[in-house]
């Protein structure tokens, strides 16, 4: 289970790093036309706070387990994130937008799983 755990952990990483990267990096014009309409409903600000919120879990998914510093962090992350894609459930909904709600809630069942597991028996 640890290595699951571990697998799941690090592409939950890799998708959040990204996605909180792009949020970061591009403009809410660019980001609405890109296919995330939901921008258009926020303020800039609002998107960089997701942005790094998720850039933030990201990280805290991986630093804290491979250098064994501050592993409580890993669940932690895991729940923060989950706690963003519920908001990005309820965004999606609101918007008619069930395919995006849906990979939302993958996303938080799996970022759910790690923190269950990290808080659990299979804690570092």
């Amino acid at each position: 289970m640890n290595i699951t755990l571990w697998i799941i952990a690090s592409l939950l990483a890799l998708a959040f790093l990204a996605a909180g990267a792009m949020k970061l990096a591009q403009q809410q014009e660019k980001l609405s036309a890109s296919g995330m309409g939901w921008t258009e409903d926020v303020t800039p600000g609002a998107i960089k706070a997701i942005g790094l919120a998720e850039v933030l879990g990201a990280l805290g998914l991986i630093l804290p387990a491979v250098t064994g510093i501050a592993t409580f962090l890993v669940p932690v992350a895991a729940t923060g994130l989950a706690i963003v894609m519920v908001g990005a459930v309820i965004t999606h909904l609101k918007r008619g937008e069930k395919q995006m709600a849906v990979i939302n809630v993958v996303l938080a069942a799996l970022a759910l799983i790690v923190a269950a597991g990290r808080y659990g028996i299979w804690a570092f």
